[in-house]
């Protein structure tokens, strides 16, 4: 398997992580199975001829300090397959920031609150269908991570947003109970892929920087999809960095010496991982026109011209400081793609997106794809 390194690149910006107490007894976990198995879509070329695999899922109830933003149960659910070769998988789902935004019932609700049974990926399409022929990671092992905090998989606080509402932003701290647990079981993953969609798109860079700590021999790549056109705001980030605690977890990485509430950026990320381990390989996926990506940033009081110049700006930004980001913009006001059944047939530019992630897991070169009509739907 092929692999580029990366440059050692300047600290820009960053955050994060903990871990549940007592996940040390992650054996003791309440835990249930689902199976499921998927017939390959015989219609399409590219589909295997082979019997279709049987993928079991397993839902683990770290306990602890994970927890919902609502203070309800969290769970994960892990899928073994080939344990040399394992995705770390971040569900996306909104964020909060405000009494209005973070309530847990009503109009105001822009995150998803709480794990339910809705979350079980066995079921799933796109890259999360283990058994279907034309994925890269068919036959894969994977640990699914849900998303219930508003916080993007960073946070770890409790914050009372007035007398009536108090958030458990504890993203960090269930998401790296469910990376700890990746760890212990696949111990000699070989090829490890960060990815994620939406709020876990945002962070993917930084989970890949904490899979290198705990695997250092493994070939480790990052595919965020729909979040690359969040701005470096230093007012913004140490206001929803403070309601969502993202301070209290940084690693303790020598780029991180400088870290500060207001040079926290979501596009650092991607510079103080690649900072940490350069040997990292860093892709995005985004729509040019992306509507919710368009709408948070709006929200948040972050909007700084379209979506596709932000996107653009922060490539830039974050490729000047010497870290090599792979990019695949596609066209339309779509948001994610990853876990549709679209991504199989899905191009730009005359490249179908599976071909290019699936060079880019394999190691393979891949060329960054711009749409050239990015309206166009």
């Amino acid at each position: 398997m092929r692999r580029r390194t990366l440059p050692a690149v300047l600290a820009v910006a960053v955050l994060l992580l903990g871990a549940c107490a007592g996940t040390d007894d992650a054996t003791d976990a309440d835990e249930t199975t689902a199976t499921a198995t998927v017939a390959t879509d015989e219609t399409t070329d590219d589909a295997a001829d082979d019997e279709p695999a049987e993928v079991t899922w397993e839902a683990v109830s770290p306990g602890g300090d994970c927890q919902c933003a609502d203070g309800s149960e969290y769970r994960y659910w892990v899928s073994e397959g080939d344990p040399t070769r394992v995705a770390f998988f971040l569900q996306g789902g909104g964020a909060c920031f405000t009494a209005e935004t973070c309530a847990f019932e009503g109009g105001g609700t822009t995150y998803k609150v709480t794990v339910t049974d809705a979350d079980d990926p066995s079921d799933g399409s796109g890259l999360l269908d283990l058994t279907d022929g034309r994925n890269p990671l068919e036959g894969w092992s994977m640990v699914y991570v849900p998303y219930c905090t508003g916080d993007v998989h960073l946070g770890d606080a409790t914050t009372e947003y007035s007398d009536e509402l108090t958030v458990q932003h504890k993203g960090a701290v269930n998401a790296t109970a469910a990376l700890d647990d990746l760890t212990d079981r696949f111990p000699d993953a070989a090829e490890v892929l960060v990815a994620g969609e939406s709020a876990g798109s945002i962070a993917t860079p930084y989970y890949a920087g904490l899979a290198h700590d705990r695997l250092p021999d493994a070939e480790i790549t990052v595919l965020a999809d729909g979040s690359g056109a969040y701005p470096d705001v230093p007012a913004v980030n140490a206001t929803i960095g403070a309601l969502w605690g993202t301070l209290n977890a940084v690693p303790d990485w020598p780029t991180n010496a400088d870290v500060t509430a207001e040079n926290w950026s979501l596009p650092g990320l991607f510079v103080r991982a690649g900072a940490h381990a350069p040997d990292i390989t860093f892709a995005r996926h985004d729509y040019a026109y992306d509507a919710t990506q368009e709408f948070f940033a709006a929200l948040a009081g972050i909007a700084d011209g379209t979506v596709l110049s932000q996107m653009d700006a922060n490539e830039v930004l974050i490729e000047d400081t010497g870290v090599d980001l792979l990019s695949f913009t596609s066209p339309g006001d779509d948001h994610t793609i990853l876990s549709q059944s679209s991504v199989w047939e899905h191009e730009a530019e005359g490249v179908r997106l599976i071909d290019w992630i699936t060079d880019l897991v394999e190691g393979d070169p891949v060329a960054d794809v711009h749409c050239t009509e990015c309206e166009a739907g």
